[in-house]
């Protein structure tokens, strides 16, 4: 009992005080891997190409530099806020760990007069970027289908006091609605706007869909089958007609009309089909023709019905969700074509187009991700230095996706969200030393052996460049 008193601890306390040292130690030892993978791809050649310019004065910082302590900000993530940057411009440990000198440190104040530098025309540049690297991914990769998901990210900006863009959004909020295309879990372009501007605003969706698909088409394959999966918001026949021009697949959502209501009411029930995902979704469906006000031709709808989810909940009849999806899929067209000589022969399916539409889901994960990697909370009352803020966001997730890719796969899943990465991987304790003409990283032998991290380091240098 005397062992365990109160006056047994304090007499057996060993730390006395706490001094400051002269060492450089880090607190984010893996930060050094993410810059020398970007080092080993060469992006900041690119970001040097296309943003350098906006260096006015040999005096400041480089753009690559200021580019590379934004990104590492991102991955960081230890504080939302521009101030943060004054903290670590006087962290020689930090500095250290991106290869940085201290004296080129960006406080705030650089950080702010450099993202209020960009103009429209040079925010637009961070769409070629992205488009740039899906096309590096696509030939690592090699799919042989390129499924392509289009939607909308609503950025809670509530609590703003004044934004330039800030509108209400079909959530009840006020903020920014970007549209946003996504390939899996890389985002590979999109569209800033403000909240009030709903999913199929403008021709913002068509332009995109045409400048990607003869992107993929000139820089990639020309015969690649490509299929677009939208949401209702997007029920639209100048999209159909274009994607049906392109000779590319689509599978929409469509609007659930009183008549393909009562037609589906009116089928006979002998003719329904069951679709099962997994061991507790299932689904009723039919499939019919659909012409719906102007349209030129009839299309493909397939009328779902939700029977059990997740919950294992039965639906009754009437109270049942019900899904239209609308496609070109399996029409004769070129589309299906390609879908032969690539083996793909289930997208011409009726449960095919069933599950391509229904793995929508994923595409949602893609902005849960993002939002994990970044934040929804823009820091500029400007709307130009917002966008750009949030295309280096949007960038900076595209490079920690390639990295989860190309080197820490051994150690980490693949889909792991940018949380697990930080707390894993990159917030960890190191020491940075010079000797013998080398600066080398020290850290614990648990961390070396346990998160191998001579492998990873050697991976970052065999990576593939964007060509």
């Amino acid at each position: 009992m005397i062992k365990h008193s109160k006056n047994y601890r304090q007499n057996e306390l060993k730390i006395r005080r706490i001094e400051a040292t002269s060492d450089r130690l880090t607190g984010r030892a893996g930060l050094s891997l993410f810059v020398a993978y970007m080092h080993g791809i060469q992006v900041f050649s690119w970001l040097d190409r296309w943003f350098g310019s906006i260096r006015k004065s040999k005096k400041g910082l480089n753009i690559t530099e200021l580019f590379k302590q934004a990104l590492c900000f991102f991955v960081d993530a230890t504080s939302r806020r521009l101030t943060y940057f004054d903290q670590i411009s006087h962290d020689e440990g930090y500095a250290g760990s991106i290869e940085t000198p201290i004296e080129n440190m960006a406080s705030s104040d650089q950080m702010k007069r450099f993202f209020k530098a960009f103009a429209w025309t040079r925010v637009f540049l961070f769409r070629r970027l992205l488009q740039t690297l899906f096309i590096w991914r696509l030939r690592i990769k090699q799919p042989d289908v390129i499924e392509l998901g289009i939607d909308t990210m609503v950025m809670d900006n509530d609590d703003a006091k004044c934004r330039h863009g800030v509108k209400p959004t079909y959530k009840k909020k006020k903020g920014f609605q970007p549209l946003q295309m996504n390939w899996g879990r890389f985002i590979v372009d999109a569209v800033f706007r403000s909240g009030n501007k709903h999913s199929n605003h403008g021709d913002a969706v068509q332009n995109m869909i045409k400048h990607m698909v003869l992107k993929i088409r000139f820089e990639y394959r020309g015969d690649v089958p490509i299929i677009i999966r939208m949401d209702s918001g997007f029920f639209d026949q100048k999209i159909f007609a274009l994607c049906e021009l392109l000779h590319i697949g689509y599978v929409c959502g469509g609007k659930v009309y009183k008549d393909i209501k009562q037609m589906a009411d009116n089928w006979d029930k002998s003719k329904w089909k069951r679709f099962e995902c997994g061991k507790n979704k299932a689904w009723q469906y039919v499939e019919f023709g659909c012409k719906q006000g102007n349209w030129h031709k009839f299309r493909r709808a397939i009328f779902c019905r939700l029977m059990h989810d997740d919950s294992k909940q039965l639906y009754l009849p009437g109270f049942r969700p019900d899904t239209v999806i609308i496609t070109n899929i399996g029409q004769g067209e070129a589309i299906d074509g390609m879908l032969k000589k690539a083996g793909a022969m289930d997208y011409m399916t009726t449960q095919g187009l069933v599950a391509c539409y229904h793995e929508r889901g994923s595409d949602e994960l893609a902005n849960r991700a993002l939002k994990d990697f970044g934040h929804e909370q823009l820091p500029f009352k400007r709307f130009a230095p917002n966008a750009a803020w949030y295309y280096t966001m949007l960038v900076g997730h595209f490079l920690l996706e390639s990295f989860k890719e190309d080197v820490s796969a051994p150690v980490l899943p693949i889909g792991s969200y940018a949380s697990t990465v930080r707390r894993r991987l990159i917030d960890i304790a190191g020491k940075i030393v010079f000797h013998g003409k080398e600066t080398v990283l020290k850290v614990s032998r648990a961390y070396l052996e346990s998160l191998r991290l001579p492998e990873l380091f050697r991976r970052c240098e065999e990576v593939p460049i964007i060509a």
